[in-house]
Parts: C-alpha cells; sequence; structure tokens
C-alpha cells in the first residue's frame, strides 16, 4: 500500500471512528498541509495564504489549510516528489526547478523569450496545455502559475557587460540559470531564497540574477550594491496537487479550489507586475544603484538568449516547437 493509500485509508477509518459525533449528513473538514518555499513576507506566499482563505471560505469549512512557508516543512528541491508521493497533498514550486526532468518545464527561464509581463503570460498560455501533460504523467495536476518580476543582474560592484562577471560564483537556482552562468563565464552556484543573504556573507556567492521581489526580501542592500535591469526572463511559481488526493475531494471543493486557483492566478499577475516598480524604489531607497542594462549587456543577452533559445527548443522537440509556435501565433 501506497503512503497515500495508507494516509487516505486512515482518514476514512478515522471520519468513521467519528461520525457519532457529527450532525446527519456533515463529514470531517478534509485537512491539508500546504508547503512552500518562500518567506510570509514574499508577495507568492501571500497569494497562497489568500487562496487557502478563499477556498475555506468558498467551502464553508470543508477544507481546512495549514500553510508551512520559507521551506520550513518541505525544502524546493524536495517538493515535487514530497506532493507526487503523497507526504504532502499540495505544494508551491518554482516550475523551472523540474527542467532536467522535463525541459518542458523551464518554458518561462528562456532569456530574450519575452520582453514583459504581457508577453510572459502570452508564452505562459501557450506552454500550459504541455505542462499540464508533462505533470499529470506524474500524478500530478497544476492549479495556477504565477510570474516573478523580470530578472535583472545584481552585483557587488559597478558592471559594463556580463563579461564582468566571468570567474565569480554566480548564484543558480534552476537549470538555466546554472546555464546562464556557464556562458558569461561563472561559476554556478546552486543556493536557495532561504539562504542567499548567509551565501554573499561567506563569500559563497559574488553576484546573482533574480528579480527585485527576491532582492526586497533577502534585503540585498546589506550585502550587494548594483542592480541592472537586465529583464531577462519571468520565471513562475506553481501550485501543484496530487491528483489522487484532489480526486479525492469532494466536486464541490474540487470546483472551488480550481475557481480560486483562476482568480488568484490573474490577481497574482497583476499583483507581481504592479509591484515590479515599487521592489526597485524600495531597493533605491535602501542606497543600491537601480541601473539600466548597458548596451553591451543588452548585446550579451540577445546572444546568450539565441544559444539557450535553440538548445530548449532541441532538448523539448515537438512540444517545444508547438509551444512556440502558439506563442508566436499569439504575440
Amino acid at each position: 500500500m501506497t503512503t497515500l493509500s495508507r494516509r487516505t485509508t486512515l482518514a476514512g477509518l478515522g471520519a468513521v471512528a467519528g461520525s457519532s459525533l457529527l450532525p446527519a449528513n456533515a463529514q470531517a473538514p478534509a485537512a491539508w498541509d500546504f508547503p512552500t518555499p518562500y518567506s510570509d513576507g514574499t508577495f507568492h506566499t501571500a497569494l497562497v495564504r489568500e487562496w487557502a482563505a478563499n477556498v475555506e471560505k468558498a467551502t464553508g469549512g470543508k477544507i481546512k489549510f495549514t500553510v508551512h512557508s520559507n521551506a520550513s516543512l518541505i525544502k524546493m528541491p524536495e517538493m515535487r516528489r514530497a506532493v507526487q508521493s503523497g507526504q504532502v497533498p499540495i505544494g508551491e514550486i518554482l516550475i523551472s526547478v523540474l527542467g532536467n526532468e522535463n525541459p518542458i518545464f523551464a518554458f518561462d527561464s528562456v532569456p530574450g523569450l519575452v520582453s514583459d509581463f504581457k508577453s510572459a503570460n502570452k508564452l505562459y498560455k501557450a506552454a500550459r496545455p504541455k505542462v499540464e501533460e508533462a505533470l499529470a504523467k506524474s500524478g500530478l495536476m497544476m492549479l495556477q502559475s504565477i510570474a516573478w518580476p523580470p530578472q535583472c543582474i545584481y552585483a557587488k560592484k559597478p558592471l559594463e557587460a556580463l563579461a564582468d562577471l566571468k570567474g565569480t560564483k554566480f548564484r543558480s537556482f534552476n537549470p538555466q540559470t546554472a546555464r546562464f552562468a556557464q556562458l558569461i563565464g561563472a561559476t554556478p552556484t546552486t543556493v536557495q531564497v532561504p539562504e542567499i543573504a548567509q551565501a554573499f556573507r561567506t563569500g559563497l556567492l559574488d553576484a546573482m540574477i533574480t528579480s527585485g521581489a527576491t532582492g526586497v526580501d533577502t534585503q540585498a542592500w546589506d550585502f550587494l550594491t548594483h542592480f541592472y535591469e537586465t529583464n531577462a526572463f519571468q520565471p513562475q511559481n506553481a501550485v501543484l496537487v496530487n491528483k489522487a488526493a484532489f480526486d479525492a475531494l469532494p466536486k464541490d471543493v474540487q470546483d472551488a479550489m480550481r475557481a480560486e486557483a483562476a482568480k488568484t492566478e490573474e490577481a497574482g499577475w497583476k499583483r507581481s507586475e504592479e509591484l515590479t516598480e515599487q521592489y526597485k524604489a524600495t531597493m533605491a531607497s535602501k542606497g543600491m544603484k537601480i541601473l539600466p542594462a548597458t548596451p553591451k549587456m543588452k548585446e550579451e543577452l540577445a546572444a546568450i538568449g539565441k544559444i539557450m533559445a535553440d538548445e530548449w527548443a532541441t532538448r523539448v522537440g515537438p512540444d517545444g516547437a508547438a509551444v512556440l509556435a502558439a506563442f508566436r501565433a499569439a504575440s
């Protein structure tokens, strides 16, 4: 018997044992742990908590969520397997960390493919059917996915070109950022968000590419000085659910979860865009230099983006070609 089956059976037995304490036709609420990899100060975590509260309200308390933020229950690298195995029924993950498992999941991390939130959303809608197909093969489903603000370069010194980062220890958070680091001549170093500040302070990292949200969340001004608006790509956080656990829920609860996810996704994309300028303003107020990408940086990014787009399309195969065709048709 699988872990999920054992948990389901025990939950069923518990419900039967306690049935005499419940009113007629009443059912004990489902209790779901919901791990996330980011802190409570991150807008993605705030959205998760809002979604959970809205579902609880919409279902009249038929399901209850306990949100575990800041990777306190499950670390990012273990999130997909934890949800798939039934260790937890739901979790949030940066979808592109699954790029080594299946490159279709890295659709959102190809530099230069999108230029703003509008084009990033078009790419997401083009990719979502293929992403859902890939997840279904592992017994997973995706409720929602929300983009981070654009990815920009953070450094300890002024830069004229990405080549100035050659030889540095450069943070990577998915296979694509590791490849990006290699292409600029840096050493990719995997560090999750909760460990960023310590990694810079101890010399494990010299520079990184990430969003303004992460810059503010980690108080990057304490250990970095320069922020360059490269706007290279916009990775997304997806909420994944164990399909068997979802299917075991009453249909009205399933419907509420889907409906609230659609609302949260739409609101989340808007919130991410609205916050982008606020994050830069916050960092500037703390003394960081917020600068546009230099002409040389733009030239280098275009060249790197071409290499990585070709590599991604080759690895994905026909599905990648279909995503790009749908994206370009919508653009």
